[in-house]
């Protein structure tokens, strides 16, 4: 069974013991509701590390919803019992006040790679992701952390602010996890309807006509979101909120297919958004 632990104190006094023993520690953060997605995380860590550390804490500072923030699907006693069944060291799962004791007057800012995508249309959002990450890096204190890359500009924003900020922490990226009809998994799917979660099936085969296009040729970048938008707009009810072709380093949109790029995408089917990604290689 995964120890629970919900203070910093308790945290680090517990860590600084598996320290003394030589071993290395891997950290998951994560904001619970916990599924196959995080598991992978979870897997990878305990193959590279010999203890794993999961968090689990839903950061208020990084919604820019307040009512999103509320509806965040929270159960720790399944978080618990799903991070057992992988073999989790310590779940630690610090309330607002443990991480906040005062309001927060210290942030966090990557300026570059926050910009466009996610960052244009959540103003704020990875401002919070990279204070609270900064903020439980320093408290856990990993050798290596691991983040899914189906968020894939999160996962640029952390690996540029460890390398900024000299974070003595190496970032280990894992690969999306999907339903067999391509869905990648995120806590966000359990709010679709039964219709809506039929037309979510839809983001990936966009991404990935899209995909199709650059491998058999296309390197317009008009052409090659054309082929991705097209699948989108055969159902009335999603929402594109983007589809875009950008660096797969610093999320910044490109001009041409010569560097490694990722076809990132973000829609809304209802009051749910879901986004994806595909990376592919330099293609010349």
């Amino acid at each position: 069974m995964a120890e629970l632990i919900t203070d910093i104190a308790s945290l680090r006094s517990r860590l600084s013991g598996v320290r003394k023993t030589g071993a290395t520690i891997g950290f998951v953060p994560t904001m619970g509701a916990l599924h196959a997605g995080h598991g992978a995380l979870m897997d990878a860590a305990q193959l590279g590390c010999d203890f794993v550390v999961v968090s689990v804490f839903v950061n208020p500072i990084q919604f820019n919803n307040k009512e999103d923030f509320e509806k965040y699907a929270r159960n720790l006693q399944t978080d618990l019992d799903f991070s057992s069944t992988h073999h989790v060291g310590v779940v630690f799962a610090p309330s607002q006040e443990e991480m906040y004791p005062a309001e927060q007057d210290t942030f966090v800012e990557v300026l570059k790679v926050s910009k466009g995508l996610c960052g244009e249309f959540r103003p704020g959002h990875f401002r919070g992701v990279a204070t609270a990450v900064a903020k439980l890096f320093n408290i856990v204190q990993p050798d290596l952390a691991y983040f899914g890359e189906k968020d894939a500009q999160q996962l640029a924003v952390i690996r540029r602010m460890v390398q900024s900020l000299n974070i003595p922490v190496g970032i280990v990226p894992v690969p999306t996890v999907r339903e067999p009809d391509g869905l990648a998994l995120s806590s966000r799917n359990q709010r679709l309807t039964q219709e809506q979660r039929v037309h979510a099936r839809l983001l990936f085969q966009a991404l990935d006509a899209a995909r199709i296009s650059v491998m058999t040729g296309s390197r317009r970048i008009s052409e090659i979101r054309g082929a991705g938008l097209k699948v989108l707009a055969g159902e009335p009810r999603i929402s594109v909120e983007y589809f875009e072709i950008v660096d797969a380093e610093n999320m910044q949109a490109v001009t041409d297919m010569s560097g490694r790029i990722c076809i990132a995408a973000a829609i809304w089917l209802g009051s749910v958004r879901l986004i994806d990604n595909l990376s592919l290689p330099p293609r010349s």
